[in-house]
């Protein structure tokens, strides 16, 4: 079974899905198996991370713009602004897609994991995510 998810981003930072992937995944009718999330851009990333504390997300953000900050001059690719390259950095070191163990019906997620997409681009972005469960 598959489907996909359109996310609609604020701008950057992490925008969790996890309650859209587990309506989904209910009325699929799936018991036991695997899900997989593939998102389908090159500047922003899927992560399980917690979903309790927001300062854990804006700590990520912090961290990921002083490991990769906009306009450094070695930087060639900026067709999009300053923050087009950078994006694609961290896209480039984060994942772009998961793996989730499907059980009962239901994924089989930590307490505090939830999913979220990471967005890079400075400007919101209409973000799209295919999904298949087996």
């Amino acid at each position: 079974m598959q489907t996909a998810f359109t996310i609609r981003t604020p701008g950057p930072g992490l925008t969790e899905f996890t309650r859209d992937v587990a309506s989904w995944l209910a009325g699929t009718g799936a018991r036991d198996g695997l899900l997989t999330l593939f998102v389908r851009h090159t500047s922003c990333s899927l992560l399980i991370q917690e979903n309790a504390d927001p300062s854990v997300r804006a700590d990520l953000q912090t961290f990921a713009r002083r490991l990769i900050p906009e306009n450094q001059a070695w930087i060639t690719h900026d067709a999009e602004g300053p923050d087009d390259m950078p994006a694609h950095i961290r896209a480039a070191l984060l994942p772009v897609s998961l793996s989730i163990p499907v059980t009962g019906g239901r994924m089989t997620l930590g307490t505090w994991q939830g999913i979220h997409l990471w967005e890079h681009r400075a400007r919101p972005h209409t973000r799209e995510i295919a999904a298949h469960v087996a």
